[in-house]
């Protein structure tokens, strides 16, 4: 993957861009004026490597939750740059100067990002919304096409993480921390056979994965149309979770998941269960 991607500037005049890092992770580095923010550096070095070929100053490091591959290059980070870390009220990751939780509000390169709530994935998971960029900064709670497997807390918490981030407006681009998209679209393709917006929506996927592009920012639009994950909701969802329960080895009889009223947070239970065991 080309490391020197570059993003169109937002309607805010911020340049935002994934710096790729491990397998799979993005870090994602938005830059104005010569001066820049990174979101979720797992790894110090291409942060470093960005920094110093653009000639930006870091002013800030920003961090969604806890796991070693968002926050282990902030030390480093911090070491070369001095820059303040923002993360999670409740993050175990000590090197948090600046501790937010639900409604807070932090100035990013002179703009407004609120913080979110959104557990599940982990207890302490937060996300940066800014009306501005009309973007969502959400670590591993929503990715494109999926959502991140629930380590920490319970369905209930994360069903309700991504209804919160699902209520954004439509043209919210989503940055989440991951290339995974090719493999959650096959995921959401056996949920939702036959539906066409996801079956274009993996067409792009492919020719964009092809020319070695990431598929992601994604729009939260995007996502209500063709994320099983925010669709538990609707009747093909609904239904497909019935017949992978009841094809479930020991299974009596299917949930009435068919129902109008079926209970949304089984629903999403029940999905994510298949998602954790499925091979394309």
């Amino acid at each position: 993957m080309n490391a020197a991607i570059s993003a169109a500037p937002t309607p805010a005049g911020v340049h935002v861009r994934p710096l790729p890092a491990f397998r799979d992770n993005y870090i994602w580095l938005l830059e104005r004026e010569g001066h820049a923010v990174v979101v979720d550096p797992g790894d110090a070095a291409p942060v470093l490597n960005a920094l110093a070929e653009q000639d930006l100053t870091l002013d800030a490091i920003v961090v969604t939750h806890h796991h070693a591959d968002h926050v282990g290059g902030v030390t480093a980070l911090v070491a070369a740059h001095g820059a303040p870390v923002y993360g999670p009220q409740r993050c175990p990751f000590p090197g948090i100067d600046h501790r937010l939780a639900q409604d807070d509000h932090v100035t990013l390169l002179g703009l407004d990002f609120t913080v979110l709530d959104v557990p599940g994935h982990t207890l302490d998971h937060i996300a940066y919304w800014s009306p501005a960029l009309q973007a969502v900064f959400c670590g591993d709670t929503l990715f494109a096409g999926g959502c991140g497997r629930v380590f920490e807390g319970t369905p209930a918490q994360m069903h309700a993480s991504l209804a919160r981030l699902a209520a954004l407006p439509e043209t919210t681009a989503v940055y989440c921390a991951h290339e995974y998209t090719s493999a959650n679209l096959a995921f959401a393709r056996a949920v939702e056979p036959g539906n066409a917006a996801l079956q274009q929506r993996s067409a792009h996927c492919a020719e964009l994965r092809a020319q070695g592009l990431p598929t992601v920012p994604s729009l939260m639009g995007l996502e209500r149309a063709t994320n099983p994950f925010l669709r538990c909701a609707e009747p093909a969802v609904r239904a497909a979770a019935s017949a992978q329960l009841a094809a479930a080895p020991g299974a009596a009889q299917a949930p009435a998941f068919a129902a109008a009223d079926a209970d949304a947070v089984a629903v999403f239970a029940a999905v994510r269960a298949w998602k954790d065991n499925f091979r394309a």
